[in-house]
């Protein structure tokens, strides 16, 4: 559970405007004034003293089939009891995908405090995106900023969440961000937790045709996965130096933090804090692996299996052999295309609440 030092809220809507990445560029200023913070676009109710911390909680109402929504209107109350009088609390219920994008951007324009991210991790996914634009953390876009932005989360959602942010919360006021890109260093997508290749992203794709069940969403997406997979041999290229081939890969997954796919501690030694992404590389492996080594991936003790590999790494690129263009990548549970794709980390680029 998020934990914000003794507020009392004040709810009021807090409504984006055209998506930022559709507006011209524009310099962006922060509604800041002397005495008065003014979130634009939000009505008078926004309006606050200067002594308040403005927050803006992201939500998206059909999370969990829509219990999210439920539980968001049970904690209101609970906020409100528990948090004491520093804190102005904008409420933005997403519509549909890539809204909370928008709406993080459009905070940050507007000089919040934090974002708070409500709900599962495709809310926490799109509410991280939102800090950049073009590239560029929205935040450096303002020379009159006289604060960052911080990420919050409010995890309702699958279990994974819990442990992401018990993760990132140990000694980490600022938690670093992998990049993934195209070939051409384009189509920029940001993520916190893991990305990853192949079958565990193929894996990843159709679960979330069936996240109606819960965690079981796992296990059904990875079953319709395994139907027609083959390894892959794949190169790949650390840190700019000399490309290296990995033949018959069954997935490849980059780790800003430890866990995926419903609580599976996939890269045990990644560190959201330390400038550096984890690589486990799984290799040769068939349906009946998967199996009868599933508690060790769970636990994170497999990286003493065979054809299980570990590096650490600030970039990395990952390219087919056959150049199908049909490898799978997501990123914290979304679909980004296929392959080939460059993966890197930007170090302590977001401020936490703890």
């Amino acid at each position: 559970m998020l934990l914000l030092s003794s507020c009392c809220i004040s709810v009021c809507p807090f409504t984006a405007k055209q998506p930022s990445f559709l507006r011209t560029p524009q310099r962006i200023t922060s509604g800041l004034s002397s005495d008065r913070m003014i979130l634009r676009g939000v009505g008078a109710a926004a309006v606050s003293s200067s002594t308040l911390r403005d927050l803006v909680f992201v939500v998206n109402p059909q999370g969990a089939n829509g219990r999210t929504a439920k539980e968001w209107k049970k904690l209101l109350p609970y906020l409100r009891t528990r948090l004491g009088k520093d804190c102005n609390v904008c409420e933005s219920l997403t519509t549909g995908p890539s809204h909370a994008i928008d709406i993080t951007r459009e905070a940050i324009r507007d000089g919040a405090d934090a974002v708070i991210a409500v709900g599962g991790d495709g809310t926490l996914h799109e509410v991280v995106n939102g800090f950049f634009w073009e590239g560029k953390p929205v935040s450096s876009l303002n020379s009159e900023a006289s604060h960052s932005t911080a990420l919050g989360l409010i995890p309702l959602g699958t279990m994974i969440l819990v442990k992401l942010w018990t993760a990132l919360l140990k000694g980490c006021d600022r938690v670093d961000v992998g990049v993934i890109a195209n070939k051409e260093g384009r189509d920029l997508h940001y993520f916190i937790n893991v990305a990853d290749v192949h079958l565990s992203a193929k894996a990843g794709f159709y679960a979330s045709k069936y996240k109606k069940f819960g965690n079981l969403c796992y296990v059904i997406g990875a079953l319709q996965a395994f139907m027609g997979h083959d390894n892959q041999d794949m190169r790949i290229r650390v840190n700019g130096g000399e490309w290296e081939l990995y033949p018959q890969v069954t997935a490849l997954c980059v780790g800003n933090a430890k866990y995926f796919g419903g609580g599976m501690k996939i890269t045990p030694n990644a560190v959201p804090g330390n400038g550096n992404l984890e690589v486990v590389v799984l290799q040769y492996f068939k349906w009946y692996d998967f199996v009868l080594k599933l508690h060790k991936l769970y636990n994170g003790t497999h990286l003493s299996v065979n054809n299980v590999s570990s590096r650490s790494v600030q970039s990395i690129e990952v390219e087919e052999i056959s150049g199908s263009g049909s490898i799978y990548v997501q990123s914290d549970g979304e679909h980004l295309g296929f392959l080939p794709r460059k993966f890197r980390i930007l170090p302590g680029a977001i401020d936490i609440i703890s």
